[in-house]
């Protein structure tokens, strides 16, 4: 009896005693079911996370690709402009040179009718308009609304000479 009035006996029997109930009410089948209940919440959450990583690397390739497609399409219509920039600037030059020999023959029915000496001096001041104005057009290489102020400056010049 010795045996029953010590403490370690007792612990013993606690201890005992506990774990019988922790099997009586099936607390390793609970935790076990909750262990697995997490394992099965976890590894649906790697899918979600996998099914996402996924997703995103697809919406990730369709807007690079979206991104070269832009790209490309900017290189063409950069192309197309400066395409239409060079017509554009060999109609101008055409049209200016056009222009110019029209105002250039009523500048010399002008002159014809002033006299002689008049039309020594209208054709000086028309040969150094025209390699002024083709200077000005080789340097700048004449845009619209330059070839037009360099046509509008020669008229002027060209009136105040033969007046």
């Amino acid at each position: 009896m010795a045996a029953l009035s010590t403490p370690e006996f007792w612990v013993a029997v606690s201890f005992f005693g506990f774990v019988a109930l922790i099997i009586y009410f099936k607390a390793p089948g609970m935790v076990l079911k909750a262990l697995d209940d997490r394992a099965d919440a976890i590894r649906k959450e790697l899918d979600e996370a996998k099914r996402l990583r996924e997703e995103a690397q697809a919406l990730l390739t369709d807007y690079e690709r979206k991104q070269r497609n832009a790209a490309k399409e900017a290189d063409e219509i950069i192309q197309l402009a400066r395409q239409q920039a060079e017509t554009l600037a060999t109609e101008t030059r055409e049209s200016l040179k056009t222009t110019l020999a029209r105002r250039a023959k009523l500048a010399e029915d002008k002159i014809a009718r002033a006299g002689e000496q008049a039309l020594v001096e209208v054709r000086a001041a028309a040969a150094t308009a025209a390699i002024a104005a083709a200077q000005q057009i080789i340097a700048d290489k004449m845009t619209p609304a330059a070839s037009k102020k360099l046509v509008d400056q020669s008229i002027k010049g060209l009136k105040a000479k033969l007046n």
